[in-house]
C-alpha cells in the first residue's frame, strides 16, 4: 500500500522553508477508461487464443493535472535517433524492451546505422541463465520475469544479439507478445525441481529450452548480414560495433557507500550484481543532465505507480501533497525506497529532453500498456512519457549511461 508522505518543516522568524505562496497541488479520485493493455495487448491475445478477459476498473487517487504545465507534444522536445516504440505485450520484460532500444540508439549514435534487434533474444537467456543459477543455489533466488537493464549487457557479453527479424519470438500469426503460460511453465517446473531435491542441471537445462522453444521458438545460433554469416557475438561486434564494457550502471541510494561500486538490492537483481556506481544524488542527477543534453539517451529504471503518475496525460510529476520540490533530497529518495513506497517496477527509454518553465522535462519511450492510454494509435504522444525533473530525482533509482558521460567521475570510484 502507497503511504502519504507528510513534511513537517520548523520555521524561525525571518527564515523558512518554504514560502508562503506556495502553489499547493489538489488530489481527484478518477476512473479510468480501458487502456491499450485492455483494448489492444489483451484484445490481441484472446483474438489469437480465442479467450476472453474482463479486467475490472477502480477509482485511484490522482493528482489532478490542471496545475501543472505539462507538455502537450513529444515535439516540443529535442530528442535523438531511436525506433518508434513498440509494445512489449503481456509480458513483464521492460528490462529488455527499453536497454535493447537504448542500445539501439547507441549503435545510431556510434556508427550510423539504423537498427532493429530482438528484445526477445535476451529474455531467452536470460531464462537459461536463471535455470542455472537456480541449481546453484539450489532455488534460493528470485524467479520472476522482471529483471534489471544490465542484465541486456550481461547476456550480450555472453551470447550476442540478432536483428530482429531474425529472431522476433512470435509464433506464426501472432502479433502481441504473450508470456504468461510459459513463464507458468517454467516456474511450476522450477518449483518441482526446487520440491523433489531434483539438481540435474542438464535435464533441467534442457526442460527449459523445450518448454521456450514451443511458445516462443528458438533463437538462431548463426545469421546472415550483408551475405555474411556470422554468430551472434560477431554480429554485436563486427556489425554493431558494441562493447557492452563500455556502458555503466548508475545508482544513487544511501544505503550502500557513495563512490564505490555496489549491489542494487531488489529482487529483480536475481544474480545480485555488485558493479553499479553509486553515486550521490545531485551527481546523479547532473550525469542525467549532462548526458542527455550532450546527445546520449539513457536506459532508466524506477517507480511508476505514485499519484503523480499520469498515463491519460502521458506525464509523470511530483505533488506537493506528496513532497514540495525543495525538499527532495537523498534522504526523501532512500525514504521512499526503504518503505517500499519505490520500487524498481519498470524499465524505460530517455531519449530527449524540454527546457519549459525553469525545469527540465524528459521524453521517456516507453513499451509499456499505461504510455498508450493517453491517445489512439495515432496519437503522435502514443509510447511516451514526459517525465518532469523532479519526478526523476525522486523515483527513478537507476540509469545506464555510455562511460564517456562518467569519465570523469570514474577515477573516485572503488569497488
Amino acid at each position: 500500500m502507497k503511504k502519504t508522505i507528510l513534511l513537517l518543516a520548523a520555521g524561525l522568524c525571518g527564515s523558512a522553508l518554504f514560502a508562503q505562496t506556495l502553489i499547493r497541488d489538489k488530489g481527484i479520485f478518477k476512473t479510468s477508461e480501458p487502456g491499450y493493455f485492455q483494448t489492444t495487448i489483451l484484445k490481441g491475445i484472446q483474438e489469437f487464443e480465442a479467450q476472453k478477459a474482463t479486467p475490472k476498473q477502480s477509482a485511484t487517487f490522482k493528482v489532478d493535472p490542471s496545475t501543472f504545465n505539462i507538455p502537450k507534444s513529444k515535439d516540443e522536445f529535442k530528442s535523438y535517433w531511436h525506433n518508434e516504440p513498440v509494445s512489449q505485450g503481456n509480458t513483464n520484460t521492460c528490462w529488455s524492451f527499453s536497454t535493447t532500444s537504448y542500445l539501439e540508439s547507441e549503435v545510431f549514435r556510434t556508427t550510423g546505422q539504423q537498427v532493429r534487434l530482438s528484445e526477445i533474444f535476451s529474455v531467452y537467456y536470460e531464462y537459461l541463465e536463471r535455470a542455472e543459477n537456480w541449481v546453484k543455489t539450489r532455488g534460493n533466488m528470485t524467479f520472476g520475469e522482471g529483471s534489471e537493464g544490465n542484465a541486456v549487457t550481461k547476456i550480450w557479453r555472453k551470447y550476442g544479439i540478432v536483428p530482429l527479424d531474425a529472431y522476433t519470438g512470435l509464433q506464426p500469426g501472432q502479433t502481441i507478445h504473450n508470456h504468461a503460460k510459459m513463464f507458468e511453465e517454467l516456474k511450476n517446473y522450477a518449483d518441482f525441481v526446487k520440491k523433489n531435491n531434483i539438481w540435474d542441471e542438464a535435464a533441467i537445462i534442457t526442460n527449459f529450452t523445450s518448454i521456450m522453444n514451443y511458445y516462443i521458438g528458438e533463437p538462431p545460433t548463426k545469421i546472415t548480414v550483408n551475405n555474411k554469416t556470422m554468430t551472434p557475438v560477431e554480429y554485436m561486434t563486427n556489425v554493431l560495433k558494441i562493447n557492452p564494457n563500455n556502458y555503466c550502471d548508475v545508482l544513487s541510494y544511501m544505503q550502500k557507500p557513495y563512490w564505490k561500486q555496489v549491489e542494487y538490492e531488489v529482487p529483480d537483481n536475481w544474480w545480485h550484481d555488485a558493479d553499479y556506481y553509486n553515486l550521490p544524488l545531485d551527481d546523479f542527477m547532473n550525469v542525467f543532465k549532462k548526458a542527455i543534453k550532450a546527445g546520449y539517451t539513457l536506459a532508466i529504471g524506477g517507480d511508476v505507480s505514485e499519484a503523480g503518475f499520469l498515463r491519460e496525460e502521458n506525464a509523470a510529476v511530483i505533488p506537493t501533497f506528496d513532497i514540495p520540490s525543495a525538499a527532495i533530497d537523498e534522504n526523501a529518495r532512500q525514504f521512499r525506497f526503504s518503505n517500499e513506497t519505490t520500487t524498481d517496477d519498470h524499465g524505460m527509454h530517455v531519449v530527449g529532453y524540454l527546457e519549459k518553465d525553469g525545469v527540465t522535462w524528459f521524453l521517456v519511450k516507453d513499451s509499456g500498456s499505461g504510455s498508450r492510454n493517453g491517445g489512439k494509435e495515432n496519437n503522435k504522444n502514443f509510447g511516451y512519457y514526459f517525465f518532469h525533473e523532479d519526478y526523476v530525482k525522486l523515483k527513478m533509482m537507476d540509469f545506464m549511461v555510455h562511460k564517456d558521460m562518467m569519465k570523469d567521475l570514474l577515477p573516485k570510484f572503488t569497488k
